[in-house]
């Protein structure tokens, strides 16, 4: 059942973004401290580079198959067991001694943290006619949380360890979770038919639009792109002539702050304008991006610069694509969001393992090169879409 006159209060509004936050920075404190971890478990490069890539695999898969049964199942009842579990996982963490265990603690954990995912749908049902400005809110909470682990785990691993980062983790999502059984009211499941045909019903919605199609596979490099440059940064950064600690890479994290800031002016220009053509230009700022650092890897300014541009381009053109898909069919808006998000974090899975290997076989420069390609694809998804855009406009005129 529907809450379309819901009226949603400040406090369970609040509740969700935190909730959302907290949950989905799981995924992103490894990165600043992957050089720490490495050192600790005796690790290389390549292989502690691999926990950040499983992790998005599994909130990838989690998305797939779990993600959709928010439509089936009471939503706060699947979001208290998903972030129960996470609670368990992030504890095994703290006393993981193998790159065995840290890699299916890791895939487990972006697994989990898909409740993200459940509990910004739920926001939407309860925000009744104030959706767009809660559903805002909500995923303002989500890319804070995204922004805010890289500068909370780089700090916390120089002062103690990083398995504090993940006790602390643990313990947040203890309170959240409270929080969340507290304020959050009982939804009743929309959906009547069984899993397989919710799961059919969901990749139908693939095969329905090709823009769906277009739009993810454009997330998806740009997301993979925007991993890509995250991973290796922190080995990059690590070495000389930086030869930074995990607190002052962790920094890096507030520069992407600009991102939270600018994407929704792009998304506003969504609903005025031509979208594909906004994507043009938000895909521009990681070309120039890729590019300085690139032409200029050993300056701190270049890095300063494409750490704003990569964020401030890849969130707008997320948002930006996101207004379209939420035009393509309201009934069906969670089982769409799930096949967008689904290719779009695949995509970042595959964007972080690519530059790990092209790190551990040809440097910063074969790693830029690597992420260049990937931007530059990007780009030419961008161009067919506006191609695509003025072809549907000329043939209804």
């Amino acid at each position: 059942m529907q809450h379309k006159n819901a009226n949603i209060t400040k406090t369970q509004t609040a509740v969700l973004s935190v909730a959302v936050g907290v949950c989905i920075a799981n995924i992103y404190y490894c990165l600043p401290v992957l050089s720490v971890i490495a050192g600790d478990l005796g690790l290389r490069e390549s292989q502690v580079g691999n926990l950040p890539v499983l992790s998005q695999l599994g909130y990838g898969l989690g998305l797939l198959l779990i993600t959709p049964l928010g439509d089936k199942v009471e939503r706060k009842r699947l979001i208290l067991i998903l972030q129960t579990m996470l609670i368990a996982v992030l504890a095994a963490i703290t006393f993981v001694r193998s790159w065995q265990g840290l890699y299916v603690l890791g895939f487990l954990t972006g697994i989990l943290a898909v409740a993200t995912q459940v509990l910004v749908p739920m926001a939407a049902a309860l925000a009744g006619e104030k959706k767009g400005q809660v559903v805002g809110i909500v995923y303002t909470g989500l890319l804070v949380g995204i922004l805010g682990a890289r500068v909370f785990s780089g700090y916390v691993a120089e002062w103690f360890s990083w398995r504090y980062m993940y006790a602390i983790s643990a313990c947040m999502m203890v309170v959240t979770t409270g929080l969340v059984a507290l304020f959050l009211p009982k939804l009743e499941p929309v959906y009547q038919g069984n899993y397989i045909r919710l799961l059919a019903s969901t990749f139908l919605q693939f095969k329905r639009f090709p823009s769906l199609r277009r739009l993810s596979f454009l997330a998806a490099f740009s997301f993979g792109t925007f991993c890509s440059f995250w991973t290796t940064l922190t080995f990059h950064l690590s070495l000389p002539p930086f030869d930074f600690h995990s607190d002052t890479i962790g920094l890096f994290g507030l520069l992407a702050i600009a991102g939270v800031l600018v994407s929704p002016v792009f998304g506003r220009l969504a609903d005025k304008y031509n979208p594909a053509r906004n994507q043009l230009f938000t895909v521009c700022f990681i070309i120039v991006g890729v590019l300085l650092i690139q032409f200029f890897p050993y300056s701190l300014v270049a890095f300063i610069l494409t750490t704003v541009l990569l964020d401030v381009g890849h969130q707008s053109t997320q948002i930006t694509g996101l207004a379209q898909i939420y035009t393509l069919d309201e009934a069906a808006h969670s089982r769409i969001n799930t096949m967008y998000m689904t290719v779009m974090f695949i995509g970042g899975a595959f964007g972080t393992w690519a530059g790990v290997k092209s790190w551990t076989l040809g440097g910063w420069t074969l790693t830029g090169w690597q992420m260049l390609l990937w931007a530059c694809i990007v780009m030419a998804i961008a161009i067919w879409g506006y191609k695509a855009s003025n072809s549907c406009k000329q043939r209804f005129n």
